[in-house]
């Protein structure tokens, strides 16, 4: 990690890190599968909220490995290592002055409720632009609840004024806060911003 604390990124300065990362790594890895997840995913989506990294989630080890190799050229922060307490395999570059994070998360689970592990990242995803690029990224509503386990208003906040204005899959969006054992009281409030009436469940998809 760096020494200092990373300066926050705009969405403008994010797409220009984002580029820079891919430019250096394709087509070398056009075969890796991966999403773009972390509050970059949301950033890329039009959230305004605040960043300060790229966050990158392989499939699998070879899928950092061969990103670590396409960044050789570049400042390794963190050289790839398994992490027991995180159950990541993660590697930590320095591209163009922004830190780009690469890593798995091996949680064995079939749930695709989840933003890291699991189905979620693989089935809820989007293909978004940037530069000449098409970025598969994580869906808002997983990214939501990331947050909102982590109790980090300053981020989920933006995220719920985003899906106020722009709509999401509300009923997906309910069973992954349940599935996630988010506090009932909390549950009701979020999906009432988002026009949800408690006590009249939409069913699921």
């Amino acid at each position: 990690m760096r020494d200092h604390p990373a300066p926050a990124l705009d969405r403008e300065r994010f797409r220009e890190a984002l580029t820079a990362f891919l430019d250096h790594v394709m087509p070398e890895c056009d075969r890796v599968e991966y999403r773009l997840v972390g509050t970059g995913a949301a950033l890329l989506q039009g959230v305004s909220l605040p960043a300060a990294d790229i966050d990158i989630l392989a499939r699998d080890r070879g899928g950092v490995d061969a990103f670590v190799a396409a960044l050789s050229p570049f400042r390794c922060l963190e050289a790839p290592a398994w992490l027991a307490c995180s159950r990541q395999y993660y590697a930590n570059y320095e591209v163009e002055g922004v830190e780009v994070g690469i890593s798995t998360v091996e949680v064995d689970s079939a749930v695709d409720t989840r933003e890291t592990f699991g189905r979620g990242p693989w089935e809820r995803f989007s293909l978004l632009s940037c530069g000449r690029h098409a970025v598969p990224t994580v869906a808002l509503e997983l990214r939501l609840v990331t947050e909102l386990i982590r109790s980090r208003p300053d981020r989920s906040d933006p995220l719920v004024r985003h899906m106020q204005r722009h709509g999401c899959d509300l009923g997906f969006l309910r069973r992954c806060l349940e599935a996630a054992e988010i506090p009932q009281p909390l549950r009701v409030e979020v999906l009432g911003r988002l026009g949800e009436t408690s006590g009249q469940p939409r069913p699921s998809p």
